[in-house]
Formats: structure tokens, C-alpha cells, sequence
């Protein structure tokens, strides 16, 4: 049988560039929890919500983020006293 149509919806595969806007956009916003309608209105170009939510839930998993009831935030830190210290654990 050719030409067969899967009845499974297949996932959005977002490209690199909108990957990079999401991020920069919640790396360099200005509030420290944004809701996902705030980032819609904060990304310079609109991003299909389904694409949005794949990429959420990658930069979730790459501990980029964090997601909570409140909202987005962003977590990722390149400063590596504060990655020594939450290894360490040490009171800040």
C-alpha cells in the first residue's frame, strides 16, 4: 500500500532560529516569571503555540528553565561560582 496517510499527528519540529529567539527572549526579559501569553506577546515574531510548547519542554529538560504554576523563568547560569556553590550546596 503507497502512499498511506499515518492517522498520528506529527510533533512540531521548530527550527534553530525560533529555538534561539524563545531562549534569548526568556533570557533577556525583564520580569523573572512570565506567563506563556506574555511571551507570546514578547517574541518578535508569532511561533505557533503547539511549536512554542515542544520548545518549552526542550529547554525544560536542558534545565534552561523552570515551569511552575506561575509561570516561566529562567534558570541557566553560565557564572561558575554559583554553579560551584549549588553543587556544593553551601548556604548563600
Amino acid at each position: 500500500m503507497t502512499g498511506a496517510v499515518s492517522s498520528e499527528k506529527a510533533k512540531p519540529s521548530p527550527t534553530l532560529n525560533t529555538i534561539l529567539m524563545v531562549e534569548d527572549t526568556l533570557k533577556n526579559s525583564p520580569d523573572s516569571v512570565i506567563t506563556v501569553a506574555e511571551l507570546k506577546k514578547m517574541l518578535p515574531r508569532q511561533v505557533n503555540h503547539n511549536t512554542l510548547m515542544v520548545i518549552l519542554d526542550y529547554l525544560e529538560q536542558g534545565n534552561k528553565i523552570a515551569v511552575g504554576l506561575k509561570g516561566i523563568t529562567w534558570i541557566h547560569s553560565r557564572n561558575g561560582n554559583l554553579i560551584k556553590t549549588v553543587a556544593h550546596g553551601l548556604e548563600i
